[in-house]
């Protein structure tokens, strides 16, 4: 534009226009796309230099200014919407009377004043920050800082602001979730705690985080560090688990169950002492096995088939013999039954016998038992029995001590 009085009052007169569209003014839009339009015509130069770089330079310092004041005056939740409804204004005034090569610049402008410049005061700010966004479950406004933040991506993410903020908060929940002394000695609590507090953040980061997966690895993350932090953990976790087999789980669906298990199989990813876990899970097996006590055998051997494909089959292969030993002293029980004449009673007494494979089962030092002579002919009976249904297998001792198999007789 040659004359410059005429382009610097044209200029002006723009900037102008655009700023009382800002404070909320109705203003002639087609006006502005018609000098606009033939600013570009006279060449993209002369667009740029004459329109484009003042407004952006003026957008810059309106924003700096407004931004500022804003966030002083202004919870971080409240700064977000004023911020989201600027970005969408930018937006639309493009569409409506700028060139659409001005959208990436005003964008960056816009999205470096109002969102960049304040990210981590936003964050960290007090009574209305992320961690109490996080504490309240504010999952509207941790949506829209997400979306917010996500637009920066230089010099670093802005989403990595949130989620060092998210890992720290959730170590230091955790941290003092496994060191509550209302946790000590009671392992369902403990185990049911840390669920609640997973599921909690879980929820945060599928509803706001739009399940973005580096935000599931930190959380993974924390949950290893601070689970690791209470040396009872493994033990913890398989008792929960023997609580919940054993009647925790009494009239809940299958779907429930595998739920379940599924979150508990995610406790257990965390364990660095996985060899702890599996001793514990050993004994309490063993006693839920053996005594009948077991709610569901589905459930049972969901949960050992979950373990396998976490660990492979070296790991689960005893618990899966356990099973096994489970399956054929039933079937020597029968077989038995049908020797005895369709009974399972020898002189009076109902003899009930395990007879389970050293190796598979957890070894227990007992002090020597002397049975009475009833019981112990009760013993000879079946080994004998045994014995003629399997010539040539070594015999494991039949009685109390053995570490083999366990004895259940009572007097009718």
């Amino acid at each position: 534009m040659r004359n410059p009085r005429v382009k610097d009052r044209l200029l002006e007169m723009l900037l102008n226009l655009v700023a009382r569209e800002r404070a909320g003014e109705m203003i002639p839009r087609g006006l502005i796309k018609t000098i606009t339009g033939m600013l570009f015509e006279l060449g993209q130069e002369v667009y740029s230099k004459d329109f484009e770089q003042p407004f952006l330079q003026r957008s810059a310092d309106f924003y700096k200014i407004e931004s500022n004041e804003y966030l002083a005056q202004n919870s971080a939740p409240d700064y977000m919407k004023k911020a989201e409804q600027r970005l969408h204004e930018e937006e639309d005034r493009v569409s409506h009377y700028l060139d659409a090569r001005t959208e990436p610049k005003i964008k960056e402008v816009a999205e470096r004043e109002l969102v960049a410049r304040h990210m981590r005061q936003l964050a960290e700010m007090k009574n209305s920050g992320c961690i109490v966004m996080l504490e309240d479950n504010k999952v509207e406004d941790l949506a829209r800082m997400y979306k917010l933040f996500k637009r920066v991506t230089q010099p670093t993410s802005g989403l990595s602001v949130i989620r060092e903020i998210m890992t720290a908060h959730v170590k230091t929940r955790g941290t003092e979730l496994v060191q509550e002394e209302e946790h000590k000695g009671d392992p369902v609590l403990y185990v049911q705690g840390l669920l609640t507090l997973r599921d909690k953040y879980q929820q945060v980061i599928e509803q706001a985080f739009e399940s973005d997966k580096q935000f599931t690895n930190a959380l993974n993350q924390a949950f290893e560090h601070f689970i690791n932090l209470n040396q009872h953990s493994p033990e913890y976790i398989s008792l929960f688990v023997d609580d919940q087999l054993r009647k925790g789980m009494k009239g809940t669906s299958e779907e429930e169950v595998e739920q379940t298990l599924d979150k508990v199989v995610m406790l257990f990813r965390y364990l660095q002492e996985k060899d702890v876990f599996e001793k514990y899970y050993k004994q309490h097996l063993a006693k839920r096995l053996l005594g009948g006590r077991s709610v569901s055998d589905d459930a049972e051997r969901s949960m050992i088939a979950k373990l396998k494909h976490e660990c492979g089959y070296q790991f689960t292969s005893k618990l899966e013999g356990m099973f096994v030993d489970m399956k054929v002293s039933a079937d020597t029980q029968d077989a038995f039954r049908l020797a005895n004449g369709s009974s399972s009673k020898v002189d009076g007494i109902e003899l009930a016998v395990h007879v389970l494979t050293t190796g598979f089962w957890p070894t227990q030092v007992g002090g020597k038992c002397t049975l009475p002579l009833q019981i112990d002919k009760c013993c000879e009976v079946f080994k004998d029995q045994y014995l003629k249904q399997h010539s040539g297998r070594r015999r494991a001792q039949i009685g109390l001590q053995s570490l083999a198999h366990r004895l259940a007789a009572a007097s009718t």
